[in-house]
C-alpha cells in the first residue's frame, strides 16, 4: 500500500507547487499570493520507485476562534493525523520565522514521523536559511526545489528512512480495475456545494461557511454507496464572466470547467429561493454541449414555505427553458439538515445508466419507420428527403448516426423532432443525444445549390487531367531510357554511306530495359546516331498541370490577315487598323479586306 504524506507548513512557501510536482499533474492551484489552498487535496504520487498518497494542505495559521483560518487549521491537524509521515515545508530564502517554530512544536506533540524540506533553496542565497532549521530538533534538512526539482534523490532517501516497515516490504498497486463514478457537483457560488458532498460523505471533509467563494480547489473525494465506488468532485462556483477579475478566480473557474469535462453527471446545485437563474442556465447548456448527463438539485429546501407548488413551478419552468435537457430528473434536499438527500443518489444511477444505453440496431430502425410513418420527412425544393438507415456508433453520450438522401438539406426541425421521439421511445430522460445525419457520394450526380458532391463534368476533366499527365512522364521515362542504351552502344559513322546526312533522335539519360532496349540497340545497328537533347525544360514543362483553362495560343499570322476575334479581342468590336492605312466602313476589298487609303 501507498506510504501516506501530509505535505505541511506555514502560507506561501511552495507546498502546492511540490505536491504538483510529486503528483506529476497540475492538480493544485499555485498562485503568488499566500493562502490558496484551503481545503485538503488528496492525489497519488510516486517518488522513484516509493508510491506515495499525497495530501496537500492549507497553510498553518495560529488561530482557534470561529473564523475561516481556524477551520483551515482544523483541517491541516487531521491531514496530519491520518497520514503516515508529516512533509514539514519551509522558505528557505526567508529562513525560520516564528510561526514556522510554533508549527514545528505542534509536530513535535503529534508523536509523528517529520522530514523537514527547505524549499526554494536554488541559488547561494538559500543556504544560510536552511542551516537554520536546525534549531527546530526535526533532524536534517534537505534542501530542494519543487519549482525545478532539485533534491528530490535526497527526498526519496529521507522518506525511505522514515517508512514504517509494514510499508517496506512490498508496495502494491492502488488503482482498481473497477472505475468510479465520477460526479461533479457544479453551481454558483454559496450554493451549498460543498454542504451536500459533507452530508453525502458523513463528515466535514470539506470546509463550510456563510462566506461565498470558500472553495477555490476542485476537490475529489472517493465514497462508496451501496457498494458502488463514487468519485464526488467538488467545485469552485462560477460567475458571470464579465464579474471575474481576479487572476486566482480565473483559475478556480478553469479548474472547474476542466472537472466539468472529466465528469460523467453533474450534479448542478442551485438556491432554491434564487432557481434558474441566467449563470444556472449557462451552466446547464455548457453540461449539455459536453454531453454529460445532468441532474438538477434544489439546495436550502428547508427555507422553502410551499414546497409542492413551487417545485411545480420548477419543473414547467425547466421543461421550458432547457429542453435539449427535458426530463432530466429533479431532486428537492437541504444539505444542511438532511431532508430528501435519500433520494439523490438513485436518481444520480439511473441517470447515468441512461446515459450509457446502446440500442440495438434492429430496434433503431423499426423506431425510424413508425417515426416516418407519424411525421413524414420535409420536401425541400421540390424533393423530399428520405432517412434510409440508422445505427448507434457510440454509448456517453448516445451517439446515432442516419443514413439519408440530400443530408445536409435536412431541416433542424425535423432533426429536434427525431431526437425527442427517440429520447420518448427508449425511456431516455434528461440525456444528451447526438444524431449525426450522412448520404453517400455519388461522383456523377449533377452539383446541386448547397451540395458537395462533385458534379459529371469536374470528375471528368480531373480524370483527364491526370491521364495526360501520366502520358506526359511516360514520355519522358522513355526517352530516358533510349539515352542510356544509346550511350552504352557503339557508334559507328562509317554506317552512313557518303553524303548522306546522319539520323538523330533526341534522347534523355536514364536508363531502360527489356524490349525497348533491344529496339533501341537495333535501331544504333540500322546507322542513327543518337544526339542528346535538352530534356530539362522540355521535359518539366510537358508534365505542367494546365488547371481548370488552357493557355492561350499565341497565334503568328499579322492582325490584318485576321479577324478580330482571332488577335485575341472581341467578337464584334472596332477591327484593329493597319499601320499607315485607314479604315473606312463599308469599303472592303472583294477578298474580304479594308482599303487603306
Amino acid at each position: 500500500m501507498p506510504l501516506k504524506l501530509a505535505i505541511v507548513g506555514r502560507p506561501n512557501v511552495g507546498k502546492s507547487t511540490l505536491f504538483n510536482r510529486l503528483a506529476g499533474r497540475k492538480l493544485a492551484l499555485v498562485d503568488d499570493q499566500p493562502g490558496v489552498t484551503r481545503d485538503r487535496r488528496f492525489a497519488h504520487g510516486r517518488l522513484g520507485d516509493l508510491d506515495l498518497e499525497l495530501i496537500d494542505t492549507a497553510g498553518f495559521e495560529d488561530v482557534t476562534d470561529e473564523s475561516l483560518e481556524a477551520r483551515m487549521r482544523a483541517q491541516t491537524e487531521l491531514a496530519i493525523d491520518e497520514a503516515d509521515v508529516a512533509l514539514f515545508v519551509f522558505d528557505a530564502r526567508e529562513g525560520l520565522t516564528p510561526l514556522d517554530k510554533i508549527f514545528a512544536e505542534m509536530l513535535r506533540r503529534r508523536n509523528k514521523p517529520v522530514v523537514v524540506a527547505a524549499n526554494k533553496s536554488e541559488g547561494k542565497q538559500a543556504e544560510a536559511g536552511a542551516a537554520e532549521a536546525h534549531r527546530l530538533g526535526l533532524g536534517e534538512p534537505i534542501p530542494i526545489s519543487g519549482e525545478h526539482g532539485e533534491g528530490m534523490a535526497d527526498l526519496y532517501a529521507a522518506l525511505l528512512a522514515v517508512t514504517p516497515d509494514e510499508l517496506q516490504e512490498e508496495f502494491e498497486d492502488y488503482d482498481d480495475d473497477t472505475k468510479p463514478i465520477k460526479i461533479a457537483i457544479i453551481g454558483r457560488p454559496n450554493a451549498g456545494k460543498s454542504t451536500l458532498v459533507n452530508r453525502l460523505i458523513g463528515e466535514q471533509r470539506l470546509l463550510t461557511g456563510p462566506e461565498a467563494g470558500i472553495t477555490r480547489d476542485s476537490i475529489s473525494v472517493d465514497w462508496t454507496w451501496d457498494g458502488r465506488k463514487i468519485r464526488l468532485v467538488d467545485t469552485a462556483g462560477l460567475r458571470k464572466k464579465a464579474k471575474v477579475n481576479e487572476k486566482l478566480e480565473k483559475l478556480s473557474t478553469q479548474d472547474t470547467i476542466r472537472s466539468l469535462t472529466f465528469a460523467e453527471v453533474v450534479l448542478l446545485v442551485m438556491d432554491a429561493t434564487h432557481p434558474f437563474e441566467t449563470q444556472d442556465l449557462q451552466i446547464a447548456d455548457l453540461a449539455e454541449r459536453e454531453g454529460r448527463c445532468v441532474v438538477f438539485v434544489l439546495a436550502k429546501w428547508d427555507l422553502i414555505e410551499d414546497p409542492g407548488q413551487i417545485l411545480k413551478e420548477f419543473n414547467e419552468h425547466a421543461e421550458r427553458m432547457l429542453p435539449q435537457l427535458r426530463g432530466a430528473p429533479v431532486v428537492a434536499l437541504s444539505g444542511e439538515t438532511g431532508r430528501g438527500v435519500e433520494r439523490l443518489m438513485p436518481a444520480v444511477i439511473k441517470t447515468h445508466r441512461d446515459w450509457s444505453t446502446k440500442v440495438k440496431t434492429r430496434d433503431l430502425n423499426d423506431w425510424l419507420q413508425l417515426a416516418m410513418q407519424r411525421h413524414p420527412p420535409p420536401s425541400v425544393g421540390g424533393k423530399r428527403v428520405k432517412p434510409k438507415y440508422m445505427a448507434q456508433t457510440k454509448a456517453r453520450p448516445p451517439t446515432f448516426v442516419l443514413f439519408s438522401s440530400r443530408a445536409d438539406q435536412m431541416p433542424d426541425h425535423y432533426r429536434r423532432y427525431l431526437v425527442n421521439s427517440l429520447r420518448e421511445s427508449f425511456d431516455l430522460p434528461g440525456v444528451p443525444l447526438r444524431i449525426t445525419i450522412k448520404s453517400g457520394a455519388n461522383p456523377y450526380a449533377e452539383p446541386e445549390q448547397g451540395h458537395v458532391v462533385r458534379g459529371k463534368r469536374a470528375f471528368e476533366k480531373k480524370e483527364a487531367e491526370k491521364a495526360r499527365l501520366k502520358a506526359s512522364r511516360n514520355t519522358v521515362k522513355k526517352s530516358a531510357q533510349r539515352a542510356a542504351i544509346l550511350a552504352e552502344a557503339p557508334t559507328d559513322d562509317s554506317a552512313a554511306g557518303p553524303g548522306k546526312p546522319v539520323p538523330t533522335k533526341a534522347v534523355s539519360s536514364k536508363p531502360a530495359s527489356g524490349k525497348r532496349a533491344g529496339a533501341i540497340k537495333a535501331d544504333a545497328a540500322k546507322g542513327e546516331t543518337p544526339v542528346k537533347a535538352d530534356t530539362g525544360k522540355a521535359a518539366v514543362k510537358s508534365v505542367k498541370p494546365q488547371g481548370p483553362k488552357a493557355q492561350k495560343k499565341v497565334s503568328t499570322t499579322p492582325s490584318y490577315k485576321v479577324g478580330t476575334k482571332a488577335a485575341g479581342g472581341k467578337a464584334g468590336g472596332p477591327r484593329r487598323p493597319v499601320a499607315g492605312s485607314r479604315v473606312v466602313r463599308g469599303n472592303k476589298t472583294p477578298g474580304g479586306k479594308p482599303k487603306g487609303r
